[in-house]
């Protein structure tokens, strides 16, 4: 029978690791975190320290081999993520795992098929989802408040890009920046991608260029259904967090745009102003990151489907490896011509 409340334990106790922590710790009272681990034992007592939470280990195996511990929260860097779902499900505990999964479709496979052979729950860390201003559009598409649609359009820009050394190692931009945004063109039409076309460049960093990767990106979409759709990224937007989306279908349109610190505007002779985009990922979807816990949890104890799958994690992997393709390719890719090594 599920347990009513969660023993959590944590792996990894960097960034996003904390974020998740102070969720789990300080704002979801039906989760109990009694372990945290991270190769830098430094950050991992850190941020027991931090975090009220009674274990700091430098090895994770602690945290699978402890019987007491009923879920893990996978916040490691990407290439532990797939291994160590695999030993947390041998090992009976559900998972909570930030995305990607890998950065190839083979270790996702294997991993996911050891959780199906354990019989655990695994959730995938697209927060995005559990954003208010993204449910919004999502129940008005399915509820048909627009029609069929027609059009998508997901606008994605970074205020900054990320260190050098981090972006070399991060599979690149369409894995690990527009993944977000392929999870979501999925999620608000509820319909599958068939074929990706992606055009891009180096325009904010020649470095960025050097480590193999690209900083400006326009990807088109072709849904199952006809719709289509264009993701616009950048790594750098100079006036902070541009995070917008818009629908258009045959009987209207839906449209979030981005949240700021107010909703002032001032009009003055000198002119008329408002606030600038919230500048941070964190200031601008907290809340949804709590959300997408507290829907685990919930999962969890009431023997419930999670509501973002290893499937939901496996397909916008796929469709980042044939954004890579086209644009090296410089032609559309059907989703079906990647596969697994």
């Amino acid at each position: 029978m599920p347990t009513q409340q969660l023993n959590f334990g944590i792996i990894g106790a960097g960034r996003i690791g904390q974020v998740h922590a102070e969720s789990l710790c300080f704002r979801l009272p039906q989760a109990n975190v009694l372990a945290i681990a991270d190769i830098y034992a430094d950050a991992a007592q850190a941020a027991a320290a931090r975090f009220h939470i009674p274990q700091a280990t430098d090895n994770p195996a602690d945290i699978l081999d402890n019987p007491a511990i009923d879920a893990i929260a996978i916040c490691s860097s990407t290439p532990t993520h797939a291994p160590l779902i695999s030993a947390a499900a041998q090992a009976g505990k559900h998972i909570f795992c930030e995305k990607p999964i890998a950065l190839d479709l083979t270790p996702i496979d294997e991993s996911l098929a050891a959780v199906k052979a354990a019989g655990v729950k695994l959730q995938i860390g697209f927060n995005r989802r559990f954003d208010s201003n993204f449910q919004r559009i999502r129940r008005g598409v399915a509820e048909g408040e627009i029609g069929a649609p027609h059009i998508l359009h997901i606008i994605s820009r970074d205020p900054a890009p990320p260190p050098i050394d981090y972006i070399a190692a991060s599979g690149g931009i369409f894995l690990d920046m527009t993944i977000h945004d392929f999870d979501m063109a999925r999620f608000l039409l509820a319909d599958e991608v068939e074929e990706v076309y992606a055009q891009g460049g180096v325009m904010v960093d020649a470095a960025i260029g050097d480590a193999g990767d690209i900083d400006t990106a326009l990807i088109t979409l072709r849904f199952r259904s006809g719709a289509i759709g264009v993701i616009d990224n950048s790594r750098q937007a100079v006036y902070g967090y541009d995070q917008r989306v818009e629908v258009f279908g045959a009987a209207g349109s839906l449209m979030a745009g981005n949240n700021t610190p107010h909703r002032v505007v001032s009009r003055t002779a000198a002119g008329v102003t408002q606030a600038k985009p919230l500048y941070f990922f964190l200031e601008r979807y907290m809340d949804s990151y709590v959300a997408e816990m507290r829907a685990f949890c919930e999962a969890v104890v009431q023997d419930q489907p999670t509501p973002v799958s290893g499937e939901d994690g496996r397909v916008p992997v796929q469709m980042g490896l044939a954004c890579w393709k086209s644009y090296r390719e410089k032609r559309p890719v059907r989703l079906d011509e990647i596969t697994g090594k």
